[in-house]
């Protein structure tokens, strides 16, 4: 079993839940990044299946992965306008201690 950085739980928990109000983005980034880590490579996943993995509505899903995405914690690129997307988990604060 792998672990997961203590930085996702002791800052970006708060940061995301209590400063920007946005749980279900912390949810949304916690479930990819686990499967980023598990798979060893990006994950592709619809909106939809994200949303029935975590529980929460499609629409909720789709407001937190473009959230993610504008706070530079994950990418999502699709081959065209309706292919599925796939997501690569971004951890910049690794980049930042390996200075």
């Amino acid at each position: 079993m792998t672990s997961m950085d203590d930085y996702v739980i002791d800052v970006l928990m708060r940061d995301l839940v209590g400063h920007d109000r946005r749980p279900v983005s912390f949810l949304v980034y916690l479930w990819l990044a686990f499967e980023h880590q598990k798979r060893n490579a990006a994950v592709q996943i619809s909106y939809q299946e994200l949303a029935e993995c975590i529980g929460v509505s499609k629409s909720s899903v789709q407001a937190s992965v473009s959230w993610l995405v504008r706070r530079k914690l994950l990418t999502a690129k699709k081959e065209n306008a309706t292919a599925t997307p796939c997501y690569t988990v971004l951890r910049p604060w690794k980049a930042r201690t390996s200075k």
